[in-house]
């Protein structure tokens, strides 16, 4: 209290707590960035609360030794009872929120989902920032619903791409551009791998994404089933039972190994010579692909959609390589050339390291914390 009361009667600005809220803990894209973003808000000295939901306790978000809240989500497949669940979650999280919050407070929405924290922020004259990440959300007049609530709520807005601000521009809120980064950690084990190419052992091509069709899965099973000298991996963010059912009376190839959902991913990128990202463009735009920058810190070249967040990372035969996802017949025969050129394969690698070090972690931690003390 007698720090707070010097800097009020010295006329600075006192600092609130950062308050982040995500909906759903688990392994994929958002949540590992705003982890990251946590590190460096903690790294400058400031007080961050987290509050996500309670449906699952192991993911990106666990352990980041922060103040934890829960508050009540169920994901379902079903679309109508998602959305209620949805719907129930921002009722708790506003109810939770709305009277502990204090006005020098900042609350930090990541994704457009948790807009009951907005909510709540804004009627008790909170300041509020999105971190968008997403484009492609249904059905449209919930986007449009979650779109006017950052409107009305939001000081500002970070985008993780030029090409997500310009197809989701929100008017009003400041917006700013904040690439993604990796953590130091695991660059520095990406710096120490050596990427390989040898007789001895099978080009593996992997792809690490949720286990959702319009993500490419049924495309990444084809090209196996057409390359069956070449090695396939595809490492899913869900439980066996969920990729059994989803895999349930087909005959998979015997290329092609799968895996649940994975905490530590740097074995796998060990493996790999080529990264895929298969999401369709027409269902699912990538506004950013996290996986793409960590192939590329262990030296790997990707295979990208030739549309959205991807192409502002991948340069085409530089680092790899933006083809249509429907055109199967490209793909096939660019892994095929890849797969019997190692020449090729190692000039793509040291492009695509070179590539990873202008998405460092300090320059995106500071672009943050410049947006939360402006």
């Amino acid at each position: 209290k007698g720090e707070v009361l010097k800097k009020v009667y010295a006329g600075l600005p006192v600092k609130g707590k950062i308050i982040c809220v995500h909906l759903l803990n688990d392994f994929s894209g958002s949540p590992l960035v705003l982890s990251n973003a946590i590190r460096g808000f903690v790294q400058k000295g400031r007080q961050v609360q987290l509050y996500t939901s309670s449906a699952t306790q192991d993911g990106f978000l666990s352990g980041l030794g922060v103040q934890e809240k829960s508050f009540w989500y169920r994901f379902h497949e079903n679309k109508m009872k998602r959305l209620v669940a949805l719907t129930f979650s921002q009722l708790h999280l506003f109810a939770k929120l709305f009277f502990h919050l204090k006005k020098n407070d900042t609350v930090y929405v990541n994704t457009l989902l948790p807009f009951g924290a907005a909510l709540a922020a804004k009627l008790r004259g909170v300041r509020v920032i999105y971190h968008l990440h997403e484009t492609s959300m249904n059905p449209p007049v919930l986007k449009w619903f979650l779109k006017k609530v950052v409107k009305w709520t939001a000081s500002n807005v970070i985008y993780v791409s030029r090409f997500l601000q310009e197809k989701e521009s929100v008017t009003g809120p400041e917006p700013h551009v904040v690439y993604n980064a990796l953590s130091e950690e695991f660059r520095h084990k990406g710096r120490a791998h050596q990427y390989e190419i040898s007789d001895e052992k099978a080009f593996t091509v992997l792809m690490l994404c949720s286990l959702k069709e319009y993500k490419g899965v049924n495309e990444f099973v084809t090209l196996a089933r057409r390359l069956h000298l070449v090695k396939f991996e595809l490492v899913l963010n869900s439980e066996k039972n969920e990729i059994d059912k989803y895999f349930a009376g087909q005959e998979l190839p015997v290329n092609l190994t799968l895996f649940t959902k994975q905490k530590n991913v740097h074995p796998f990128y060990e493996r790999a010579h080529l990264v895929l990202n298969l999401s369709h463009p027409d269902k699912w735009i990538e506004t950013f692909g996290m996986t793409i920058l960590e192939a590329m810190s262990y030296g790997i070249p990707e295979l990208v959609p030739n549309v959205g967040g991807p192409v502002e990372i991948v340069e085409h035969g530089l680092n790899g390589f933006r083809i249509d996802v429907k055109d199967l017949d490209k793909i096939t025969e660019t892994i095929q050339f890849l797969s019997s050129n190692k020449g090729e394969c190692l000039r793509l690698s040291t492009q695509a390291r070179e590539k990873a070090e202008h998405f460092t972690i300090a320059t995106m931690n500071e672009r943050l914390n410049s947006v939360i003390s402006n």
